[in-house]
């Protein structure tokens, strides 16, 4: 097989799922992570779909229905903090075969992770400054250990991706902002508890949710409009929880207490709201996969699913094709681009729904999630975006094969 050794860039999501399906197809990869070690906290997904469909195949679906979260309810508050709207998720379950579940990102990543741990070489703290094509490989530039030669380069590295940058040019170009900045971060101890409901407050242009997590933590997800330059990472952490004081500055609900719980965090994630959007995922023997090169946005609540997508198919093309990257590549962004495109748009549909810029908006929203309750009206808003048309390719993975899994 040609191209064995593959250096992927980024250890959330995509990165360790296309290190064990390389594997698996007899490649030899390497994931190398600029922080020093898996990242915590963060915010929630809704899992469904073909995620859920390749991490059954991992062997994971027991242990992501073990520490996920099965939601009753999305409800929307006032500022008394009593129940406006809202609709029950069963119609999600009843969409997804009941295959649908709420987990912490960072929890999907660490098990991810413990599927390649001892069988994959894993670089931690370290990071690509520079990619140099050769016809035969990709000499690759590390911030911290010199030079290695890897046959093929992956970026997995999400939205902010360096690979990306480095062969494909500024993330200007391709960035496209929805008009919203997110942040989330975890709290102990916070009363009142609303087990498996999600419990939103909203005001024009601003949404604050919060989620009851395991282990007495507390999940707070801010949304609000604006239009950021530079990078939200350029700005520090008293900048940013200055930037939500001033968006959240009035309200009332339970407002106060939280935002007293942000005085306090030393952890807080914070972005803005964006997809991304190329014109090809691969440049030689460079290729880009989940965020880094069709980020959906936050939004969505598919990017980690789509991630692992994208990484199997990508691994199964390269097996495919004996790793010939021209032939692999191709076939990768053909038969995922259409697919990806679909659920971008769909992603900027539900941003404008998710935090309203007017109180119009807003009126419209809860008397349209009110309509929920109506037979059927529930299955037809959702189902266009919750039921995968795609059909997952089976491909030949030897070493699995070998070791009977």
């Amino acid at each position: 097989m040609n191209d064995k050794t593959v250096l992927i860039s980024g250890a959330g999501i995509g990165g360790p799922t296309l290190a064990f399906w390389l594997k698996a197809a007899g490649f030899e990869p390497t994931l190398i992570e600029h922080a020093p070690a898996l990242r915590a906290g963060g915010y929630v997904i809704d899992f469904w779909g073909l995620g859920y469909d390749i991490a059954e195949r991992m062997g994971l679906a027991d242990d992501i229905d073990r520490i996920g979260y099965h939601m009753r309810e999305m409800r929307i508050v006032d500022d008394l903090g009593e129940r406006v709207t809202g609709f029950g998720t069963k119609i999600f379950h009843e969409l997804t075969g009941g295959r649908f579940v709420t987990l912490g990102r960072s929890d999907l990543s660490r098990l991810l992770f413990e599927k390649i741990k001892g069988t994959t070489e894993i670089i931690f703290g370290n990071e690509i400054v520079g990619l140099q094509e050769h016809t035969d490989c990709v000499q690759v530039q590390f911030k911290h250990a010199g030079e290695r030669r890897f046959d093929l380069v992956i970026g997995a590295d999400g939205l902010h991706s360096n690979v990306r940058r480095l062969v494909f040019g500024p993330e200007d170009r391709f960035e496209k902002q929805l008009g919203y900045m997110v942040a989330a971060f975890e709290v102990r101890r916070y009363r009142p508890r609303d087990e498996d409901v999600y419990v939103i407050y909203s005001k024009p242009g601003r949404m604050l949710g919060r989620f009851a997590l395991h282990d007495d933590r507390t999940l707070f997800l801010f949304v609000f409009a604006a239009d950021v330059d530079p990078l939200p990472a350029m700005l520090d952490l008293p900048a940013q929880k200055a930037m939500m004081r001033e968006s959240f500055g009035e309200g009332t609900w339970e407002r106060t207490r939280i935002l007293a719980e942000l005085d306090r965090t030393q952890d807080l994630y914070f972005d803005r709201v964006s997809q991304i959007r190329t014109n090809s995922w691969s440049r030689g023997r460079v290729a880009l996969a989940g965020d880094a090169a069709f980020c959906v946005s936050l939004m969505a609540g598919q990017g980690s699913a789509l991630a692992m997508t994208a990484a199997y198919v990508l691994a199964g093309e390269l097996a495919k094709a004996s790793g010939q990257h021209e032939v692999a590549f191709s076939k990768y962004e053909e038969l995922l681009r259409a697919y990806i495109e679909m659920k971008q748009r769909g992603a900027e549909r539900f941003a404008a729904a998710f935090a309203p810029k007017t109180r119009w908006g807003l009126f419209l929203r809860n008397q349209v999630i009110k309509a929920f309750a109506i037979p059927g009206l529930a299955r037809l808003a959702f189902g266009r975006d919750l039921i995968d048309t795609l059909q997952l390719p089976d491909y030949r993975w030897p070493r699995l094969a070998s070791t009977g899994n």
